[in-house]
């Protein structure tokens, strides 16, 4: 039987969070009451008892309603019975009844993107990997963690339009993690980026811009900030026009189609409690 989360549900849906991600039962408890909501979160039964779960997370694309399907999971004891499947398919089924259009998810692994395919999933949202020197420029202006999880919002969908949005209620739980995790924010009129300093780098997790000169000055502010920075690691989306023809492509995201597909084929996603 599916069904969304109880209250009662909670401490077996943890513990179940805990054993097969590896995180605590705090972040577990985050992941599954703050982020996705306990109505979000769908969970297989048998034998009186939670075996299985997953979080369908509302976002938007282009204007549509969709889900981030997000923790998919389950008990050691009841794996290997297509329980897994039958949940997406139950989601397939019913999320159509609310207005929504499409699932996406992020495979953790390389190995799962055949799974997910097996699931009706397509690859899309591939991002770029480059590694850039960061030149000094005293003239660079941004401001820093300025931004509120609505104000992201704002920013994220001013600088790339095709994006796979979150609620600002959710974006508030990505960035609080991220925060926690050392992100820094810098903006501008021309762009937004997020980072984390390593050493010497700087690891864009997330950079948007105008153009490849209003990105220079992003990363060029956040090197007269940190002081002392070489170069930077920047992750785009790989149709992204910034800093065209350069850095490794990589598989990143997947979409199920829930009622008459429609192009993605310049479509991002990004900061979606993975980082």
């Amino acid at each position: 039987m599916f069904r969304t989360m109880q209250p009662q549900d909670l401490p077996a849906l943890k513990a179940l969070w805990c054993e097969t991600f590896g995180d605590s039962a705090e972040f577990a408890e985050t992941a599954l009451c703050s982020f996705a909501g306990a109505g979000n979160v769908w969970v297989a039964e048998a034998e009186n008892a939670p075996v299985g779960m997953v979080s369908a997370v509302p976002v938007e694309l282009d204007g549509r309603k969709g889900v981030y399907l997000y923790g998919l999971a389950v008990a050691p004891a009841f794996r290997k019975r297509g329980i897994a499947r039958a949940m997406v398919e139950h989601l397939a089924q019913t999320l159509p009844q609310n207005g929504v259009e499409f699932m996406v998810l992020i495979p953790a692994e390389e190995s799962l993107f055949g799974y997910y395919e097996a699931l009706g999933f397509q690859k899309a949202f591939a991002r770029r990997t480059l590694q850039r020197p960061i030149k000094r420029d005293l003239w660079a202006v941004a401001e820093f963690d300025a931004a509120t999880a609505k104000a992201l919002c704002g920013l994220r969908a001013q600088f790339c339009p095709h994006l796979v949005q979150l609620a600002p209620t959710q974006m508030a739980v990505v960035l609080a993690d991220l925060y926690r995790q050392g992100v820094t924010i810098v903006s501008n009129k021309g762009g937004y980026g997020l980072y984390f300093r390593k050493g010497e780098t700087l690891h864009f997790v997330e950079l948007q811009a105008v153009s490849d000169a209003a990105a220079t000055t992003l990363l060029s502010a956040a090197r007269e900030k940190e002081v002392v920075v070489e170069d930077a690691v920047v992750s785009v989306g790989a149709v992204q026009e910034l800093f065209q023809n350069e850095g490794t492509r990589a598989d990143y995201g997947m979409i199920r189609f829930l009622s008459q597909p429609f192009d993605v084929s310049e479509g991002y996603m990004g900061l979606m409690l993975d980082v």
